[in-house]
């Protein structure tokens, strides 16, 4: 089997393979601010009748306020308003707007397992992959159901093994690999499939960098982004769950059949950025140097990790910021916030001009602030450059790495940051 499949085998409560039809049980569900109102009004329609209107396992299920946080609008605030009284009266975990993005949080705090079947109600709910859980985005409807029942209909995925071998070059991340697979393949060459992400390269990535990886495996039309779970990621879950033990059979057989194995080589891997406006726009940063930049976000559950800042600050090390920059940064979570500032960034930032936000999702999807106008440019470290995403649809968004985005923002255009 693959490891979809085992974990898929295991939901079920029966060998299945791929393209079969389940009902699955769920081990984990999360919905956020901006998708789980709809989720909880479908909750109580399915519900309506019943004398008791409970959730199938309230210790299964987390509410995250990190998309509108703090709340932007009256709306936001009336949305946060029906979650937390939905939360007390469920008694459902809820992380309220200080705690940060949902795709950070839950597995920092322990809520994401090898082996798990996870289902947010956020496209980017793949992240989890990372840790060899099975996680998936669904519909508000969707999760009304799973709110309901803890369970859900799923067709088994074949996978797509991406077998990736070499050691990343100098100022090349996984940031980069993941773009340069997502442009190889393209933006549904791994639609309804999970993509698991193997070799040697990928075995030497921490955490943080496997969740880059996965992070993205929807931006290739993946179902998941599957990572075999290793002596890492048991390191990782035991500062967390101190009894933590890894259950070697969390990964595929060697006989498993796949639906296409590729094989990388990026020992000579170039800086990758994402055009305008398909993030399977990708092209090696040399291509795209010199092309003015406005505003630069770096965050997001993609890239908003401590990691990913020092790599920045690296980069820029005592140069001030270009004249005319916008540079938001906006770590992904109050843990890695709390990194950030005691390493002294924060103060940094700010002296240099940059403005520092709370956790949250940011300019990631044209959100609280951060919004381009019209003409106006951004370079990204989060996921999608599609149309208008960060604001106006007449404005452009490149996608980068951290260290590329470093480079830009000292120099005010798209630069190779191994050229600084």
């Amino acid at each position: 089997m693959t490891l979809a499949e085992k974990i898929f085998s295991k939901a079920a409560g029966k060998p299945v393979s791929a393209g079969e039809f389940v009902v699955a049980g769920i081990d984990r569900a999360m919905t956020h601010d901006i998708t789980g109102p709809l989720a909880v009004k479908g909750f109580y329609e399915i519900m309506a009748g019943k004398e008791e209107k409970k959730v199938w396992d309230p210790e299964k299920i987390v509410i995250i306020f990190d998309h509108q946080s703090p709340a932007d609008s009256v709306n936001a605030a009336q949305n946060h308003i029906y979650l937390r009284k939905f939360a007390q009266e469920q008694n459902i975990l809820n992380y309220d707007i200080y705690e940060g993005v949902c795709h950070q949080v839950l597995p920092e705090k322990g809520h994401v397992l090898p082996g798990d079947l996870i289902v947010g109600s956020d496209s980017h709910t793949c992240a989890y992959g990372s840790l060899g859980a099975f996680s998936t985005g669904l519909g508000s409807t969707d999760m009304a159901a799973v709110l309901a029942t803890g369970k859900l209909w799923f067709k088994v995925p074949e996978t797509i093994r991406f077998n990736v071998e070499g050691k990343l070059p100098k100022h090349v991340y996984s940031k980069d690999l993941i773009l340069h697979l997502i442009g190889d393949v393209g933006v549904e060459g791994a639609r309804y499939m999970a993509a698991e992400f193997a070799g040697e390269t990928v075995q030497n990535l921490s955490i943080s960098e496997r969740m880059t990886m996965s992070n993205m495996a929807i931006e290739m039309g993946g179902k998941a982004g599957l990572i075999e779970p290793d002596k890492t990621t048991e390191a990782y879950l035991k500062e967390r769950i101190p009894d933590f033990k890894l259950d070697s059979n969390w990964k595929s057989d060697s006989g498993a059949h796949f639906k296409e194995v590729r094989g990388y080589d990026i020992s000579e891997l170039e800086p990758q950025v994402a055009c305008p406006h398909n993030v399977d726009n990708v092209k090696p940063v040399t291509e795209v140097e010199g092309t003015h930049i406005d505003q630069i976000f770096v965050g997001s559950c993609t890239n908003g990790r401590f990691e990913d800042i020092q790599i920045m600050m690296e980069v820029m090390g005592n140069d001030p910021i270009a004249k005319g920059v916008r540079l938001i940064v906006v770590p992904a979570s109050r843990t890695e916030y709390m990194k950030v500032y005691r390493a002294g960034y924060v103060e940094t930032l700010m002296e240099k001009g940059a403005i520092v936000e709370s956790p949250c999702c940011g300019p990631c999807m044209g959100g609280s602030f951060g919004r381009l106008g019209d003409g106006e440019v951004g370079l990204s470290t989060s996921n999608r450059n599609f149309l208008g995403r960060q604001g106006s649809p007449k404005s452009f968004v490149y996608l980068s790495s951290p260290a590329t985005a470093g480079a830009s923002a000292i120099t005010g255009e798209i630069t190779d940051p191994r050229e600084i």
